[in-house]
């Protein structure tokens, strides 16, 4: 638990393809700004490990940015040491565009056992609920279930889990080499990997797109979409996050 002035060193890597980072990069620093002790230094990858190995708290959205084995084997060994990692949304992503849909090759296996899933897909962006898998837990009591139009994310579980939230999907992930879904189990949307030490706190919501953000691809795309940015539960679930990874009081407010 941290001191009442001890400053909190924050390293964030916000960074990659198909989404409106900019957008997530500021908010996640207004979310930082709300606490005078956190001190921010931002990046767009994991090149700098001696920075990142002098921090207090790793939080990392991402969307295709596979760091080298040895930032893997670094990273690993952050967690490991009794600090905490905030993964949101597809920092657990690889992507490749092959013939008969997008593939998620396993070619980085310590980051994804680091942080304890591989995304493999999701289906159409359309409305889901979210609930509670440990309701109890700090992270999520009182927050209730809630609907999003997010990206629900279909992944490869790597490791034991403590899930915080979850949603249920049986069907097809069109566009994904992965597309078959037929079983019907919890999909975790919110959970906690212990590694070593420390945690990987995962939170796979926060999906966003602007006009501009699929070139070259697609000079202009059609749809704003801003998934659960524009959720207030969202906004809660990102506060507690960073103030339980920071070792402030979760229910605590800005300090």
């Amino acid at each position: 638990m941290t001191t009442e002035h001890q400053t909190v060193k924050v390293y964030m890597v916000v960074a990659g393809d198909y989404h409106n980072m900019d957008h997530a990069r500021l908010e996640l620093l207004k979310l930082c700004a709300e606490h005078e002790t956190m001190r921010v230094q931002i990046a767009g990858n994991y090149n700098d490990l001696d920075a990142i190995k002098a921090c207090d708290v790793l939080i990392s959205y991402t969307c295709n940015v596979v760091p080298e084995l040895h930032e893997q084997e670094a990273l690993r060994d952050f967690v490991r040491s009794g600090k905490k990692w905030f993964a949101l949304h597809g920092t657990n992503s690889i992507l490749e565009f092959i013939e008969g849909g997008v593939d998620a090759p396993e070619t980085a296996p310590v980051i994804m056992e680091t942080l304890g899933t591989q995304f493999l897909a999701h289906p159409p962006i359309q409305p889901f609920t979210v609930t509670a898998s440990d309701p109890d837990h700090e992270l999520v009591k009182d927050i209730g279930d809630f609907e999003t139009d997010d990206e629900l994310y279909l992944c490869r579980i790597h490791g034991d889990l403590h899930y915080l939230l979850e949603t249920r999907f049986v069907g097809e992930a069109t566009g994904f080499i992965h597309a078959d879904w037929p079983e019907d189990v919890p999909h975790p949307v919110y959970y906690i990997n212990k590694v070593g030490a420390g945690e990987v706190l995962y939170l796979n919501l926060g999906h966003c797109r602007g006009h501009y953000d699929m070139q070259p691809m697609v000079d202009y795309y059609p749809e704003v979409e801003m998934g659960s940015w524009d959720k207030p539960e969202y906004y809660e679930l990102l506060r507690r996050g960073l103030r339980y990874c920071a070792g402030m009081p979760v229910n605590g407010g800005a300090a």
